[in-house]
């Protein structure tokens, strides 16, 4: 393809070589919505964002000064030989990152700071002695402001002043809208022994244990069991004063006794004391079995203090404004401008209509259910990038190339319009989009479809099939045509009839109310394939994510249930394991060996090699984190960081062991499969896990435990992969790999959204993992908006019937047949259409 104008019509790349790519040369047209499909692990995110957005964000980089580029993240140059007229980049990655606990809606999508000034300019201020002063321009102008009632002067605070990250944080929380206080029901987990035994919990981990002979000092009866104590030398051991007495003292683990003065720490004091010592997270985790976390008395979890909740505007405080729904919301800012005077109009229409813009933005993307004081952290992951989708997009630019790296996690097939007007709102201001995803209702609204493959890993990295749908459809080389035309669907295992539903058991799990999610009742099938559905924000996650995994562990370990868990009964479970998409590790050491237990059955085996023997080489010397044999010059991380000055660090492949982590002596330690077939460690690090199945001959455990990451098709992956950079998809398979082949009757396994990445091909072997799972006694619960996972799954629950106080009820339950008949079930809908 041309550019035969002034105008350029196509990103040209030629010889992209990153990661998988085969020195592939493609054009992807400019001014279109382009879809990049193709199998995990195929190079649709190589090409995406190691190629188009590197050089896009690098080039965008590079026109800044030198003094700019200093303090901004670069990035390194792609390896591609050139790529023309591509626009600056803007991605839109896959996870977006867990906001902290300061993080809200309001404050990620920016409307609060809209708000905020609402409220700075436009609000009745409140005088030193609680009057009221109306709206008056002078706040703006800066003028000063007296009470009309008693006279005294009015200091109208500024925005600043209103936010809880800042100024106008609550003293009592800090601004974060919780308080930790000690739990007294944790300071004696057991009443039954004495507290000579041992029944004060945190003397014996926090504190000296001599605490319990300065408490019989104080007049506790410590040598029998704690129930029998008085309520007064409760209050003692609990909420004793800090007095010094005069102890004799025998330690335990000798002879060794003495006497001296010491001051009494009461229980709680003692819990309050080390968390005020608290430096690290490991002090932390010794601390919080004793806390519990509740709403701020002094603010009532609205973060701020009492005199940034003192402004009204229409009557209501910041705080009850940011406790309404953004539609409420939206509605009540229209109204703003009409009930101020005159004068302030023109002002107050300046500022309403810098939120309606950002505020449109989001509800088109579905989140109109949120309220601005929503924790960021408890949003979902689909959630969490709509917010980050909004804020990219809301300043109408133009010439910007948008990666969107899976856009459809988390969105209902309702939701998924909503995306695409904004997809096609880009294109209408002048911008190109470049979407990698794997559901074909969003690759449908493509103009151009760019297809990876054929296979993945070292199979694939070549362009398979490029061209508009009708002609995607046409071409028997391409994977993904079938799913657009729709002439394929994917039944693949057997699913459980109604009436034997329950025939091995129920867990139940019953709740109040928390966030948008009324009070359940709900009874899952145990030993099933149980798939939680609806619409984003109709409560999948907090009824999986925070009652009923919580809920089930502190059932297992004795402990408290939280708070809005009402009940939870699971006969027969002992473990619950959630397999999700976050990234395995941060250490770039950690590889696919490391993580599936293969590398350190590799390491005996060649420890016992005569080349090793002869070396006098051990086990350990072929570890790269610290063995003899790693590579000197990147310590086994396999790369190296050059400095270069005022430019960005550049990451290169270690020169000195080409990658392979390893110091060249450990080359010269072969295993000898058969006469010729020398393998060292270094070059079984090097092959994909298929391969290295061919390889591996008759070393059982290496052999079954390859064959595990092979059957979850993660096949392609090389041994020696660092996991940080996995995929999502890859990261959870991988996370399984350790589960599977072993009885699981007493597991519950919960999936978040297990399809993210995934091609329907992909989708297909996830099912059969799931049906292995499910055949080894497991109960499967996976969070899921995949069409093929929902119609395969024996049980659904579907959550609904909208999002946000719309939502959080069970909408409809039972087989995807029973779900699809039911009228209220917006699921149930889209399963019949298919």
């Amino acid at each position: 393809m041309n550019n035969h104008d002034n105008n350029p019509k196509y990103i040209q790349i030629r010889g992209a070589r990153v990661h998988n790519l085969k020195n592939i040369n493609v054009d992807i047209p400019l001014h279109q919505i382009v879809g990049i499909a193709g199998v995990s692990g195929s190079g649709k995110s190589s090409l995406a964002l190691g190629v188009l957005y590197a050089e896009g964000s690098r080039r965008y980089l590079e026109s800044l000064s030198t003094y700019t580029r200093r303090r901004m993240t670069g990035a390194a140059k792609a390896q591609v030989d050139e790529v023309l007229y591509v626009p600056a980049a803007l991605a839109l990655h896959q996870r977006p990152g867990i906001p902290g606990i300061r993080s809200t809606f309001g404050t990620g999508t920016e409307l609060l700071n809209s708000l905020r000034l609402m409220y700075s300019r436009l609000a009745s201020h409140r005088c030193p002695n609680g009057h009221y002063v109306e709206p008056t321009l002078k706040v703006a102008a800066e003028q000063e402001i007296l009470c009309p009632i008693c006279g005294e002067q009015v200091q109208p605070p500024s925005a600043e002043e209103l936010a809880f990250n800042s100024q106008g944080a609550c003293p009592e929380c800090g601004g974060t809208g919780r308080v930790r206080t000690v739990n007294i029901d944790s300071l004696v987990p057991d009443d039954s022994i004495s507290i000579d035994d041992g029944a004060v919990a945190p003397w014996n981990s926090l504190m000296w244990s001599l605490m319990t002979d300065v408490c019989r000092e104080m007049g506790v009866r410590t040598d029998i069991p704690f129930r029998e104590l008085t309520e007064k030398e409760k209050d003692i051991v609990y909420h004793g004063p800090a007095e010094k007495k005069h102890i004799f003292y025998k330690a335990k683990n000798s002879n060794q006794a003495g006497e001296l003065d010491f001051t009494y720490y009461n229980a709680v004091y003692t819990v309050e004391n080390a968390l005020a010592k608290v430096k690290d997270e490991k002090g932390m985790k010794r601390v919080e079995k004793f806390l519990k976390e509740e709403i701020c008395p002094q603010c009532q979890g609205s973060r701020l203090s009492e005199k940034a909740r003192a402004p009204k505007l229409r009557g209501i405080g910041l705080a009850e404004a940011c406790q309404m729904t953004l539609k409420d919301l939206v509605v009540w800012v229209a109204d703003v401008p009409d009930s101020l005077p005159e004068e302030m109009r023109p002002m107050a229409e300046a500022i309403c209509e810098s939120f309606q813009t950002a505020a449109k933005r989001l509800i088109d993307l579905g989140l109109s259910y949120l309220s601005l004081d929503r924790a960021a952290a408890t949003l979902s992951t689909g959630e969490r990038q709509r917010m980050q989708l909004a804020r990219a997009v809301r300043n109408r630019t133009t010439g910007v190339l948008y990666v969107l790296d899976e856009p459809s996690i988390g969105l209902h097939p309702s939701n998924i319009n909503g995306l695409n007007a904004v997809m096609h709102d880009l294109i209408a201001d002048g911008n190109s989009v470049l979407l990698v995803d794997h559901d074909t209702q969003i690759l449908s609204e493509a103009d151009w479809i760019v297809e990876m493959g054929p296979e993945a890993g070292n199979g694939g990295g070549y362009v398979i099939a490029e061209g508009t749908i009708p002609e995607i459809t046409k071409n028997p080389a391409s994977m993904i045509g079938p799913f657009l035309a729709q002439k394929t669907n994917l039944p693949v295992r057997e699913q459980t009839h109604a009436e034997n539903m329950f025939d091995l058991g129920v867990i139940h799990l019953s709740t109040n109310a928390i966030h948008t999610v009324k009070p359940l009742e709900v009874d899952i099938p145990k030993g099933r394939l149980t798939v939680v559905t609806g619409v984003s924000g109709s409560g999948k996650t907090t009824m999986v994510l925070e009652s009923l995994i919580p809920g089930l562990e502190a059932a297992l370990n004795g402990e408290t249930l939280p708070e809005h868990v009402k009940n939870v009964s699971a006969e027969g479970i002992s473990h619950v394991k959630l397999i999700d998409a976050s990234p395995i590790g941060i250490n770039i050491r950690s590889t696919v060996a490391t993580y599936a237990n293969v590398h350190d059955e590799l390491r005996k085996i060649y420890a016992k090699t005569d080349d090793a023997k002869r070396m006098k080489y051990k086990a350990k010397d072929f570890s790269y984190n610290t063995g003899n044999l790693r590579c000197p010059a990147c310590d086994g991380t396999g790369q190296i960081t050059l400095d270069v000055q005022f430019l960005p660090d550049v990451d290169v492949v270690c020169p000195e062991c080409k990658g392979s982590r390893y110091a060249k002596a450990a080359w010269q330690v072969c295993y000898e499969k058969k006469p010729g077939k020398r393998y060292s460690l270094p070059q079984m690090m090097a092959m994909d896990v298929n391969t290295a199945l061919q390889a591996a001959g008759d070393w059982k455990v290496v052999r079954q435990r390859l064959e595990v990451l092979r059957d979850l098709g993660l096949g392609y992956l090389t041994l020696g992969e660092a996991t940080p950079g996995l995929s999502g998809g890859e990261a959870q398979r991988l996370k399984l790999a350790s589960e599977m082949g072993k009885g699981q009757s007493d597991s519950v396994f919960v999936f978040d959204e297990p399809t993210i990445g995934l091609h329907p091909l992909d989708v297909k072997t996830l099912l059969q993992v799931f049906q292995a799972l499910v055949d080894q006694g497991a109960t499967v619960i996976v969070i899921e908006h995949d069409l093929d996972v929902i119609r395969n799954a024996d049980y659904i629950i579907d959550m609904g019937p909208e999002g946000g106080e719309a939502g959080g009820r069970i909408v409809a339950l039972g087989t995807p047949e029973q779900v699809a008949e039911n009228k209220n079930s917006v699921t149930g809908e889209f399963i019949r259409r298919r």
